[in-house]
């Protein structure tokens, strides 16, 4: 049985759009603490996304649906100087990761949001180039690397040797 009450939030708040005097940033949280900082960015006016996803869980004698987020860990916020403060005093944060590219960053998540409104199944997926370099991490091949061979079976690992 539960013993804390579950974080309602918004997937949204504020817009997901560009400004001059804020900034688009991603943050990793302390784990399970994204919805905890969603919620606060919420009460303060701090605008953030944190796309969610719903999960099912099978018990003996009942089935329980909660949402969690798409990316564990993470929350997209939108914030300057005084407000990246604020969110650093809640203790949930280990790191701002800086947005290289603003633009492309806000094109994905609006596109994230709009397929979550338009209902789109979404999950989170490993995902490797034809070509992709990669390090073996299990297995007798343990340590090796190694190129991809087909894109919709990452078991086909082409070792190369020049």
């Amino acid at each position: 049985m539960a013993t804390h009450e579950p974080i309602l939030i918004d997937e949204l708040f504020g817009e997901l759009e560009i400004s001059e005097n804020e900034r688009w940033m991603v943050v990793y949280t302390k784990p399970k603490r994204e919805k905890k900082l969603a919620k606060y960015a919420a009460e303060n006016g701090i605008h953030y996304f944190l796309p969610l996803v719903d999960s099912v869980r099978v018990y003996s004698d009942r089935k329980v649906t909660f949402t969690k987020p798409l990316f564990s860990g993470y929350i997209f916020v939108k914030c300057d100087f005084e407000k990246k403060k604020s969110l650093i005093r809640t203790g949930h944060i280990v790191t701002f990761i800086k947005v290289q590219n603003e633009e492309e960053l806000i094109y994905e998540l609006k596109q994230i949001y709009l397929g979550k409104t338009k209902g789109a199944e979404l999950k989170q997926t490993e995902y490797f180039d034809k070509g992709t370099r990669v390090l073996i991490t299990s297995g007798p091949f343990e340590g090796l690397t190694g190129v991809v061979k087909d894109q919709k079976n990452v078991k086909d690992v082409i070792l190369k040797i020049n």
